[in-house]
């Protein structure tokens, strides 16, 4: 008898226990369901971004998939860096140089970051130019609001010319919608960890 009232004691508590605790692995605050569908696309070495310099405004940013012989060119983008040539002036030239030996890292990306530039966000590691100058604060953005929408200021709000936006302080620079579609495509087949850079 006693164990029989013991057992329908402890019956119910391990059910309630198993309820809540299946409530509380299958509910997830926002934050954490950005994280768990960014970890969807897993970092990967299939693909690489490579930045092709030829003006500050007009240069190509291009997805690449690694193939047996040449790789190939999934997508190509238009894209700024910088306001001059000088990869060493700090906050505003192009981005160094770096070759297969030595890529960029790709850190991390976020849609919704909110801080002197917003929504679509690439973080690229640090950089020493060629007398040392170390380049940081390093991104491939556009100019959107943190939500990822156009605002109202110039910061906020894609032109093309007065001002020519794919000037930067010495980032990669990208229109709204060509860094909407790469990040769709990124999250579709993987994140790449490296960028090169050449010219």
């Amino acid at each position: 008898m006693r164990n029989n009232a013991r057992s329908a004691r402890i019956v119910p508590l391990a059910l309630a226990a198993l309820l809540v605790g299946g409530l509380s692995a299958t509910t997830a605050t926002p934050a954490q369901a950005r994280t768990e569908a960014q970890a969807s696309a897993r970092p990967t070495d299939a693909y690489y971004l490579r930045f092709d310099k030829n003006s500050v405004t007009n240069s190509r940013l291009e997805l690449v998939k690694r193939t047996p012989g040449k790789d190939k060119v999934l997508k190509t983008y238009k894209a700024g860096s910088g306001q001059v040539k000088d990869t060493c002036a700090v906050g505003k030239g192009w981005l160094p140089n770096a070759g297969a030996s030595k890529p960029y890292a790709i850190e991390w990306h976020r849609k919704n970051f909110d801080g002197i530039i917003n929504g679509f966000v690439i973080k690229i590691a640090d950089r020493k130019c060629h007398n040392g100058t170390k380049r940081t604060e390093l991104f491939i953005h556009s100019e959107m609001k943190p939500n990822g929408n156009q605002g109202t200021i110039e910061s906020e709000r894609w032109t093309n010319s007065n001002p020519n936006d794919y000037y930067s302080n010495g980032c990669i620079k990208l229109n709204p919608t060509d860094i909407k579609d790469l990040f769709k495509r990124l999250d579709s087949i993987g994140w790449p960890k490296k960028l090169y850079v050449v010219d």
